[in-house]
């Protein structure tokens, strides 16, 4: 990868799991409220151990060129030099389960 492509590595919630993935490609995107990502980047594993929440993350993000996660899910974005293992982990508490209801960024005030 060269030095002047940058890469981030984006966290988000969705379904009761945090994901990790690493992308190429993040903007504000078209649809307001949601953050787009795309050109994912994925692991080539070289050993025959095989993480399986890589392998759920391949199989649902494998054929995808784009996608639109909510703002409100999202908890992290970082620019990182070079890429780590993108994961899924499974949420404990059980409050992290329920997706609370968006609520609008601007609130004129009521006079």
């Amino acid at each position: 990868m060269s030095n002047n492509e940058p890469l981030y590595r984006i966290q988000f919630i969705s379904h009761g799991e945090r994901y990790e993935l690493y992308v190429k490609t993040l903007t504000q995107g078209a649809l307001f409220g949601f953050v787009e990502i795309g050109d994912f980047v994925w692991d080539t594993h070289t050993s025959v151990v095989v993480d399986p929440s890589h392998e759920k993350l391949k199989s649902e993000f494998g054929d995808v060129s784009k996608t639109y996660i909510p703002m409100h899910n999202v908890l992290r974005i970082d620019a990182v030099n070079k890429k780590g293992t993108a994961k899924i982990t499974q949420l404990d508490n059980k409050s992290d389960k329920v997706t609370s209801f968006p609520r609008p960024i601007y609130t004129p005030n009521k006079e």
